[in-house]
């Protein structure tokens, strides 16, 4: 069973300097929620960004550890033009 402090600092060391904040949804250890900011989302397409998300997550997405990851992915751009800072 993972948690959510797990999945936030994989997603931190593959995205360092972004703003990630991850939510278990169910109680049970394997279904996230994840919010990520990140420069490094600059210029790329949303299914670009979560790739990058995703990346360091396979090996718990393969043994089915980590069952659903839903993600709202910006770069720091797209978070203030939404009025959040």
């Amino acid at each position: 069973m993972l948690d959510a402090d797990f999945v936030r600092s994989r997603i931190l060391e593959a995205l360092p300097g972004s703003e990630v904040e991850v939510q278990d949804t169910t109680g049970t250890g394997d279904h996230f929620e994840a919010r990520v900011i990140s420069p490094d989302f600059a210029g790329k397409a949303m299914v670009q960004q979560h790739q990058l998300v995703y990346a360091p997550l396979q090996q718990w997405l393969k043994s089915g550890e980590l069952h659903a990851l839903a993600l709202k992915t910006y770069s720091p751009e797209q978070w203030k033009k939404l009025g959040n800072r």
